[in-house]
């Protein structure tokens, strides 16, 4: 099955997942009849039911806009809102600027799309097991379930902290769970990424139509960012070399290539979210959409027929001039006055409707011959979401070896990543040799410069601990605003049995 086209299950009450999905080369098939009773009891059933678990990967609108860059890049010294103007989405204003309230519906969106997740992941784990099927195909989808409930609940540790878990479909009675510690979901997490990778292929063990599915590197690489979370440097160096030594993951020779339609799911790619501009979503059925609106959110105004939402900051750019040349990989992420802005035309100021903002993000980027070939183009954007690349984990790798004073190692992953971003100018971007902390802050900094614009940047600073330091100007506390406030509606639903986070 082409992963490009994640199947889209429809949730009855009965707590059925039904199939309702749409491909090449399959027809829409009738729903009537399908009860809990006679599902769940054929291996088309069981795909059927983990291809449900992948659709909320996809949910960018339920109802409230929860985009990863929201929160990676918004929240960071790399970008702004955007937008019209203050009043346009101001609550992404009062966000970024950290003033902002418990009841957002950014907020909600986002706790209830990784719910529904670990919902349809759970309901796979707990129905799956007894269907009569092949047995390798039968571990695999349960490793596939595993890695998505686990990839939920590191969404919701990493910007909640400790939060409920959900390790089973619930009872109505058990629904007032209260939040599990933070150290509780990272071992939750761990254990369904161990339990999972050895039942996921390698990337070379599927088809070509299947690339997009979930592989035993990816399992491994999100295992390694919830090591590097914890501090557990040698546990991170060690599975990282293990990714790497694998040789299932090469970085491409052309870094801009990577974001092109031509790029997804190329050889370095790890984990990337599939979405498509042909499924026919729209905007008032944003849970069975199977196209991004990140493209249209992205894109400049004005003749671009973008929102013009996610603005690279004039730190960021400069960023990319700090060692006295222009890195190559800077006209690959940021669109500046003068540079064509794919066929859609040349970027101007009057060309964006006279907004004075003198950078767009490119990664998400999609042109107009690349747009949907019927409906609404915006809710059926085609880019995919390159959400852990090769080259992360290479800078994991030599992050996780730093810390554990294996300079030669740390040196040897962060070169590679240079290596790559320099080409064949070998008079820019020289091999690093620094040690001790100057090689973490390099370190750092390569990951500011090469994963630019893919949602990397306030988790990064968090997570080392450098948030107050950069953000602190902007409005950011260490006391506060390492983790986000919890919906509000969740604290009211639950009685007061889910509570909010200090400071808020």
């Amino acid at each position: 099955m082409n992963m490009k086209k994640y199947c889209l299950l429809i949730l009855f009450g009965t707590g059925v997942l039904a199939n309702a999905c749409q491909k090449d080369f399959l027809e829409r098939k009738p729903l009537v009849g399908t009860t809990e009773e006679n599902f769940y009891r054929t291996a088309e059933d069981a795909i059927a039911a983990v291809n449900a678990a992948y659709a909320p990967l996809q949910f960018e609108l339920s109802p409230g806009g929860h985009f990863r860059w929201i929160w990676g890049d918004i929240m960071s010294d790399d970008a702004t809102k955007g937008g019209s103007g203050d009043n346009d989405a101001n609550e992404l204003l009062q966000l970024e600027t950290f003033r902002g309230p418990a009841n957002t519906d950014n907020l909600e969106s986002e706790w209830a799309a990784d719910y529904e997740g670990i919902y349809r992941a759970n309901v796979v784990l707990q129905k799956v097991p007894g269907i009569e099927m092949d047995a390798a195909l039968k571990s695999r989808l349960l490793g596939e379930a595993r890695f998505i409930r686990a990839w939920f609940y590191y969404n919701l540790v990493t910007m909640f902290g400790g939060v409920p878990l959900a390790d089973r479909v619930l009872a109505p009675s058990e629904y007032n769970l209260p939040r599990a510690e933070a150290s509780q979901v990272w071992a939750f997490i761990e254990n369904d990424l161990k339990a999972a990778a050895p039942d996921l292929p390698l990337r070379s063990g599927y088809a070509a139509a299947d690339l997009g599915r979930i592989t035993r590197g990816a399992a491994q690489a999100l295992l390694v960012k919830s090591y590097l979370w914890q501090q557990r440097w040698a546990e991170a160096e060690s599975l990282a070399d293990e990714i790497i030594q694998s040789n299932e993951y090469q970085l491409v020779n052309d870094y801009g290539s990577i974001f092109t339609l031509a790029g997804e799911n190329n050889a370095e790619s790890v984990f990337e979210i599939q979405y498509m501009n042909a499924s026919g979503g729209n905007w008032g059925k944003n849970n069975a959409n199977e196209g991004t609106f990140t493209n249209v959110f992205q894109r400049a105004r004005g003749q671009f027929e973008g929102y013009g939402f996610n603005l690279p900051t004039e730190d960021f750019v400069q960023e990319f001039f700090k060692e006295g040349v222009e890195d190559p990989r800077l006209k690959s992420t940021v669109f500046r006055v003068g540079d064509a802005m794919g066929d859609r035309g040349i970027f101007t100021l009057d060309a964006t409707g006279g907004f004075q903002q003198p950078y767009y993000p490119k990664k998400n980027f999609n042109n107009k011959s690349e747009e949907a070939p019927f409906g609404d183009p915006n809710p059926n954007g085609g880019s995919n979401d390159r959400v852990i690349r090769f080259a992360d984990v290479l800078l994991m790798h030599a992050e996780a070896a730093a810390q554990n004073n294996n300079e030669a190692a740390a040196r040897s992953s962060l070169n590679k990543v240079r290596a790559r971003a320099r080409g064949t100018n070998s008079n820019i971007l020289p091999n690093i040799s620094a040690s001790g902390p100057a090689l973490l802050e390099a370190i750092y900094r390569e990951r500011r410069l090469e994963l630019g614009l893919e949602g990397h940047r306030f988790f990064d600073l968090v997570r080392t601990g450098r948030a107050q330091s950069v953000l602190g100007p902007l409005g950011y506390s260490d006391a506060t605003h390492r983790v986000f406030p919890v919906p509000q509606s969740q604290i009211q639903a639950t009685n007061g049995a889910i509570t909010q986070n200090p400071g808020y």
